[in-house]
């Protein structure tokens, strides 16, 4: 019964994210768009590896991200330089994933869409 709790606050954490954080909003919207489009191009399993590490690290670090921001609002209410810099950090490390994660969603889903185009636009067979 405790780990189905645990599960429950793990949950209950997401949802806070996605109600409080405007970000967590876009990164859901791209997590949509790239596995529907990784699903109806056919991405084989090697790359889908790569599209699902890709988007968990994006979605870990904006909950740490969001984790970092409310334990510093908690210890500071009143602004701190120390604080802004922590949550500017935690920011930062959001960002560098997201690049990341977008580099590694065009690197592995740019072949399947130029096959894609290729069939496209290839002579039309009577």
């Amino acid at each position: 019964m405790s780990r189905l709790r645990s599960f429950g606050y793990a949950f209950q954490g997401l949802i806070f994210t996605l109600k409080t954080q405007h970000n967590a909003w876009l990164h859901l919207v791209a997590t949509v768009l790239v596995v529907l489009a990784a699903s109806f191009l056919g991405v084989d399993a090697a790359d889908w590896r790569w599209l699902i590490v890709a988007i968990a690290m994006v979605w870990v670090a904006e909950t740490f991200n969001t984790a970092v921001e409310y334990v510093c609002d908690v210890v500071s209410p009143d602004y701190a330089e120390a604080v802004k810099r922590a949550k500017d950090i935690a920011a930062g490390a959001v960002l560098i994933c997201a690049f990341a994660a977008a580099l590694i969603g065009i690197l592995t889903l740019w072949p399947y869409v130029d096959a894609y185009i290729r069939v496209l636009s290839g002579p039309v067979q009577l």
